[in-house]
């Protein structure tokens, strides 16, 4: 098995969780989606998650799932012969970042549809945490390769938000899952305006179709629709138009 990457301290010492297991469920989630609160440990190309305070925890986050969770619902019924998950993998570490502007917009980026894995869906810039890589340089080592941004260091301040357990394909329904990651989720606040950003930027059109800046009305749009719901009375009314 290769080096694990999310690793799980219920007990004595951390131990990597296999692929077919649900991160959230070991840390004792009921059937909600969450969030919970979780303590963890970042460290370099790797984190560590307890249900528990211990020594190296640098950060107490939430944790969360889609309640449609293919991992979830595989934990509530016996394994049918025909599955076909990884028995050599385990949980990969992936990460987010949500750029803001000082004029207070959220960068979002439309995945081009020829992608494997979540194509065309809108998501913040970020992906896959290399082995031995800081998860701050591999959220933006990836803002940089999707969509050309360079963001000085000593122009910007960031936060860790919380922890999403993702899988593709997403639904139990869609078949089997074959990717499984922990995705954490990192603010970072540029010194810059939305148009000093906007100019800098220079997307790779192996990996984004399309890029827009949520303001705080279409981010709070957005954010009030979930797991598919209309809720147009909430809106306010004067959103772009695309929006609703």
């Amino acid at each position: 098995m290769a080096v694990p990457r999310v690793l799980l301290l219920l007990s004595v010492r951390p131990e990597p969780v296999s692929f077919a297991q649900s991160v959230c469920g070991l840390l004792g989630a009921g059937p909600n989606p969450g969030p919970w609160p979780t303590h963890c440990s970042l460290k370099r190309g790797q984190l560590i998650l307890s249900d528990r305070p211990f020594p190296e925890a640098s950060a107490r986050l939430p944790i969360q799932r889609p309640p449609f969770c293919p991992f979830a619902a595989l934990a509530l019924q016996p394994l049918a012969p025909e599955a076909t998950l990884p028995t050599n993998r385990g949980v990969d570490l992936g990460v987010a970042v949500l750029v803001q502007s000082s004029d207070q917009t959220v960068l979002l980026t439309r995945r081009t549809r020829t992608l494997r894995v979540s194509p065309n869906l809108w998501v913040p810039p970020g992906g896959h945490v290399e082995l031995d890589e800081e998860l701050l340089d591999g959220a933006l080592r990836e803002l940089w390769e999707e969509s050309g941004l360079q963001l000085p260091k000593d122009q910007f301040s960031w936060v860790p938000l919380g922890l999403w357990e993702s899988a593709y394909p997403p639904r139990l329904s869609w078949g089997f899952p074959k990717y499984h990651h922990i995705v954490l989720y990192l603010l970072v606040i540029s010194q810059e305006s939305q148009q000093q950003l906007q100019a800098q930027i220079q997307p790779n059109p192996g990996e984004v179709n399309a890029l827009m800046w949520l303001g705080p009305d279409v981010a709070a749009a957005v954010a009030a629709t979930e797991n598919g719901t209309e809720t147009a009375a909430l809106l306010p009314q004067d959103l772009p138009p695309s929006v609703p």
